[in-house]
């Protein structure tokens, strides 16, 4: 995993977890830059990227979104997977996805 120090990113790719394809997924969702990562909501960025392309992606998506967000704002690099349990609590979910949108 990547463990770039978070001051320094300046592309989107370099962050923990993310590669071309979330990169992209970001810029749809207004996300240009690391920074404009902080403070950000992973469920209302999945919920917008949902919104914008008409189709609803796999939750593991939300997992990432944590992870990179955990990451800009100031947590460890984390395997995007280690949240897969934390967005299960939070939607309330008990092994199938809850309709997002």
């Amino acid at each position: 995993m990547k463990n770039p120090e978070r001051k320094t990113v300046a592309r989107l790719e370099d962050l923990p977890n993310i590669g071309k394809t979330m990169a992209h997924a970001l810029h749809l969702v207004g996300i240009v830059h690391p920074q404009d990562l902080i403070g950000k909501d992973p469920f209302l960025l999945y919920n917008e990227l949902c919104r914008l392309t008409e189709k609803r992606h796999d939750p593991c998506v939300i997992d990432v979104f944590m992870a990179v967000v955990h990451f800009m704002d100031g947590g460890d690099p984390t395997p995007w997977w280690k949240f897969t349990h934390e967005r299960k609590r939070h939607l309330g979910v008990q092994g199938k996805t809850r309709r997002l949108l």
